[in-house]
């Protein structure tokens, strides 16, 4: 146990050397960082929301609102089949979470319900589908069908939704340049959102509540407003207002309900200066099919208005001057710089598939941050003078070998969270301080075993050897229960539990290397260079 071979001298050398180097750059300021050599490590451990300041969001999915919105589509798919199949129907309408029809010739309700099969697909989820499809269909008679959103359906829908808003919001946030934003879902319909360094929350909530979801529509010239205005809206038409020219008062427009090019086509979007008026506006550029819907639109409707509508509010109604076949175009508006930044912005992240509602929005101020890592810091330099004291005064200088071995297990933790760019928060501090306790357990258990074995009357050698090679079952004991009780945390715990999960478990892996070889080597190091008589600890 005490001949440790050139190889695993080497290994930990290294180990420890590029802990070293990673770790460094978090003990230097910035401006000593930014003149060190390009192939020295440069990251540093990011700080989280309540350490540097930043913006907290609390958001709902609004899951009652798309259900209805499924509901509402499941509506038009009837109309548009059941008419295109020649089948007579009355009273097609939803409540709750079923849609009723009502098939007006008998003879004709066998083929309905062929028909609908379209509209009701199975289940696209593996884990939902064994068969089943998105509707229960059942027949109460009278020729009425009615379609029943099943709950796997609906089960499926909610964590689809979920998932894709994190997404939206994830890209929303990184197109504003922010860094090491935290985006997690929390409950069933709750997101979660921190960002460090920013503190406009205000800001943050806009973009992140726009829908932003884009259409292309016709405007219906020949519609009266007035009449519009008092609820005669014509048939296929809906009416929108225009919020364009910066008024107070929104200009009433009436658009076609058939979108003629869908936002879901947008490539890109970037803010941009007009070079002939110098105003501010928002370049598009479509795929391929979206270029060809919105040239044929142009094409077909040279001299007419559209309208560019986001999250049915009119932003731009311009005219088509010609046929516009490059698959490009601009918005034109009242935009300022910032303005068009974030529209761009939206645009490029993609539409959210449901409204998100603030539940409960914070600041972090910068000073507070700087108070808590000031905080932070005592913490922890108290915590490993009072252990490492301690071990001096209880072993003396093998109390030296594990308050050594302790320091480097401290680097190599900063190196790992470093490595890996976790974000370091308050409770990831106190999991640090925590693990500095927990580091010389196993330095304990080990000297312990040693003056035991000296006790029954072994040798200095062999009493440090079997120390070591007796103890070693108790500390990989203790230090799998401590590692799977960081993992539950981890698991089930969400933002500062995760923190303190993570810190914790990296720090007992690096104490369990740093006690068992690091303190090893140091004592087999010193044994050959002293060459002691006798021992004591």
């Amino acid at each position: 146990m005490l001949q440790v071979s050139a190889w695993v001298r080497i290994l930990v050398s290294v180990i420890l050397l590029s802990g070293a180097m990673i770790s460094l750059p978090n003990a230097l300021p910035e401006q000593v960082r930014a003149k060190m050599p390009s192939w020295l490590p440069h990251n540093t451990v990011s700080l989280g929301l309540d350490l540097q300041g930043g913006s907290y969001v609390l958001l709902e999915v609004d899951l009652d609102d798309v259900m209805k919105g499924r509901l509402e589509t499941t509506l038009g798919d009837i109309r548009r089949t059941l008419r295109k199949a020649h089948i007579g129907y009355a009273d097609l309408s939803a409540a709750g979470d079923s849609v009723h029809v009502r098939i007006i010739e008998a003879a004709q309700f066998d083929d309905a319900l062929a028909a609908l099969k379209d509209v009701n697909p199975q289940l696209s989820g593996a884990v939902f589908s064994v068969g089943g499809r998105e509707f229960d269909v059942s027949q109460p008679g009278g020729g009425v069908i009615v379609m029943h959103m099943t709950d796997a359906y609906k089960k499926q829908t909610e964590t689809d939704v979920v998932s894709r808003s994190i997404e939206v919001v994830r890209r929303r946030i990184d197109e504003l340049g922010t860094k090491e934003p935290s985006i997690e879902q929390q409950g069933k319909d709750r997101i979660v959102v921190q960002v460090p360094g920013l503190q406009d929350p205000t800001r943050l909530l806009s973009i992140l509540q726009t829908t932003a979801k884009m259409t292309f529509q016709l405007v219906d010239e020949t519609a009266d407003i007035q009449a519009a205005q008092r609820g005669n809206v014509p048939i296929g038409d809906e009416l929108l207002y225009d919020v364009e020219h910066g008024t107070k008062t929104p200009v009433p427009i009436v658009v076609e309900k058939r979108v003629a090019v869908d936002g879901d086509r947008l490539k890109d979007a970037q803010a941009a200066s007009n070079q002939q008026t110098g105003g501010v506006v928002v370049t598009l550029r479509f795929d391929n099919v979206g270029a060809r819907e919105f040239a044929d639109t142009s094409k077909n409707n040279v001299g007419h208005r559209f309208a560019i509508v986001l999250d049915k509010k009119v932003i731009s109604a311009p005219v088509f001057r010609e046929a516009i076949l490059g698959g490009s175009g601009e918005i034109e508006g009242n935009f300022t710089m910032q303005e068009a930044t974030d529209l761009s912005a939206l645009l490029r992240a993609g539409a959210l598939p449901a409204k998100l509602k603030p539940i409960e929005q914070r600041t972090v101020g910068a000073e507070l941050g700087a108070d808590s890592v000031k905080a932070g810091q005592y913490s922890a330099i108290a915590g490993l003078f009072l252990v490492a004291v301690f071990m001096v005064l209880r072993y003396g200088l093998f109390g030296v070998f594990a308050d050594a071995a302790l320091t480097l297990n401290v680097i190599l933790l900063l190196a790992i969270l470093t490595l890996f760019g976790a974000t370091l928060t308050l409770p990831g501090i106190a999991g640090i301080v925590l693990t500095m306790g927990m580091a010389v357990d196993a330095n304990v258990l080990i000297y312990e075993r040693i003056r035991e074995e000296q006790r029954n009357g072994r040798s200095m050698l062999g009493s440090i050897d079997a120390g070591f090679r007796r103890a070693m079952a108790t500390i990989i004991d203790a230090n799998a229960t401590h590692l799977i009780a960081s993992l539950i945390l981890f698991e089930l715990g969400s933002g500062p539990v995760r923190g303190f999960a993570v810190t914790l478990g990296v720090g007992i892996i690096t104490s369990f290397f740093t006690a068992v070889m690091v303190t090893r080597l140091i004592v087999v190091a010193w044994l050959h260079i002293r060459r002691p008589k006798k021992l004591t600890i």
